[in-house]
């Protein structure tokens, strides 16, 4: 076998043991509500034994995913609240107070309420380039406590709780969202709604996700903009979560308009509320979808901000490595085959670049006899800065300039439309048609006292009779643009109240 067989094989490998962990890390994510039916008969506080653990926790994980919103969540006692009527339903039999009981047992077990760091952790191997079998930790929650901007605690879905929901781990968002899509609009063209709901669900659990993320690398930059790449990776994330808003606003919208339509003519009572029920799923996602998008915009100021902050905040204060009572004893009292690993990490780490401070005696002997350095009573001396002679270069070339002044000298008695002039600027420069919109806006907002009082001969003005522009580059009102001769009120007194008598005339008219 050739060396290229020899890599194609490897690689094959590699992205069968890529899938492979997938769908391990897939079934680890639903391993704790499996766990709950196994334990819930060992609760001594209550019988439990009756109620569907796994379908509680599914309930669970899908009412705090759509009570979440960007900045807030879910409230435990809501979800306990909502949690126990379906507990109810399971054992109606059972007293109010056991079906809470029941409840608040799941959620405290999806938070994984007693463990350190209130996560789940599942061992999984994958083969090595060179064929060995490694056995690697991964690591996740599924519903976390996390506090709100208003001072509350929330319940918030991890990555892997939707996944659960919507039943993949790591695939693409924008992909299966538009799946997702194309699957919900077959649906509802066969007529087949109650598909349609379940698919309009999994599509309305992908946009949660996808604000998750921002929300996720949102906190990151606010606790550390190193975390985050902010120079290449966010601004291709956010161009991205921008195109799919806008995908989604059109294909949701066109959903949206076949749903009314099947809603509206729906002839049995239970296809009429399916219908209705998809309306309300895919107004919400358009309703998040804005909220998505509020985020996106707010997301650079956010950084600039948090980079400022950051920037010129004071360094953390560190306290000093005891070696004696932190490394050595506790070293001591392992094997050797753990305190090995223990002081390869520590030393691994302290004879780098940056080598943790150790208190030791001479060192604080010799900071306490070194004399202050001496300093300038006026302080340093501070650098000249070098500025530029060199003048602002134009926004706009010269010959613009002078295009624009034969273009914008009009006949008085015979004015002209925006679009006109724009279509007459593009055969002259390329960059006329911006030019001539701004100074068109600007004869729009000027007052003619001014011009009375320099006692000018004419005025250009631009008047919007309620014409929308049509163009391929800019839009809002086709407005008039007129030059008007000025002719003083000699009846007024007072010039800048005195309009022209031909843009009196004009306006009229």
């Amino acid at each position: 076998m050739d060396a290229a067989n020899v890599e194609n094989v490897a690689a094959q490998h590699v992205l069968l043991d890529t899938g492979f962990a997938q769908r391990v890390k897939a079934l680890a994510c639903t391993a704790p509500l499996h766990d709950l039916d196994a334990r819930k008969a060992a609760v001594q506080s209550a019988d439990l034994t009756r109620y569907q653990m796994a379908e509680l926790a599914l309930h669970a994980i899908d009412l705090v995913t759509l009570a979440m919103d960007f900045a807030t969540g879910a409230s435990s006692e809501t979800v306990v609240a909502d949690l126990s009527r379906y507990a109810a339903e399971q054992a109606s039999d059972r007293p109010e107070s056991e079906h809470e009981r029941a409840a608040r047992w799941v959620l405290e077990n999806l938070l994984n309420v007693g463990s350190a760091d209130r996560g789940f952790r599942a061992v999984y191997g994958v083969r090595t380039p060179d064929g060995q079998y490694e056995r690697r930790d991964f690591d996740f929650k599924l519903l976390e406590e996390v506090p709100g901007a208003d001072g509350e605690i929330y319940l918030r879905a991890t990555n892997e709780a939707v996944n659960v929901l919507v039943g993949a781990l790591e695939v693409d968002i924008e992909s299966a969202q538009v799946s997702a899509d194309v699957r919900l609009e077959t649906l509802i063209r066969r007529g087949r709604l109650s598909d349609a709901q379940a698919a309009a669900q999994a599509a309305r659990y992908r946009t949660i996700q996808y604000a998750e993320i921002l929300r996720q690398r949102l906190e990151a930059t606010s606790r550390d903009v190193r975390t985050v790449d902010w120079l290449t990776a966010m601004p291709t994330f956010i161009a991205e979560a921008l195109d799919h808003i806008e995908a989604r606003y059109k294909a949701e919208n066109a959903i949206l308009v076949n749903i009314t339509e099947a809603r509206d003519t729906a002839d049995t009572p239970d296809r009429k509320r399916q219908a209705a029920a998809l309306v309300d799923i895919v107004r919400d996602c358009l309703r998040r979808h804005e909220q998505l998008q509020g985020a996106l915009q707010e997301a650079g100021r956010r950084f600039r901000t948090e980079q400022d902050r950051q920037t010129f905040a004071a360094p953390a204060a560190r306290a000093d490595l005891d070696l004696h009572a932190q490394l050595l004893q506790p070293t001591l009292q392992l094997p050797v085959r753990d305190a090995d690993k223990a002081l390869s990490v520590f030393f691994t780490r302290g004879v780098g670049l940056a080598v943790p401070h150790a208190l030791r005696l001479v060192d604080m002997f010799t900071l306490l006899t070194t004399p202050p350095p001496e300093r300038e009573v006026l302080g340093a001396a501070v650098e000249e800065p070098e500025l530029s002679d060199e003048p602002e270069p134009d926004a706009f070339p010269p010959e613009c300039y002078d295009h624009l002044e034969r273009l914008l000298d009009l006949d008085p008695q015979a004015p002209r439309r925006l679009s006109g002039l724009l279509e007459e600027a593009r055969t002259l420069h390329p960059q006329l048609p911006l030019l001539t919109v701004v100074r068109v806006l600007a004869l729009a907002a000027q007052e003619i006292g001014p011009a009375v009082r320099h006692g000018a001969a004419s005025v250009l003005i631009a008047v919007d009779d309620g014409t929308h522009l049509n163009d391929p580059d800019f839009a809002g009102a086709d407005l008039i643009v007129a030059r008007a001769a000025i002719t003083p009120s000699p009846a007024s007194t007072d010039t800048e109240s005195a309009l022209p008598d031909a843009i009196q005339e004009r306006g009229a008219a």
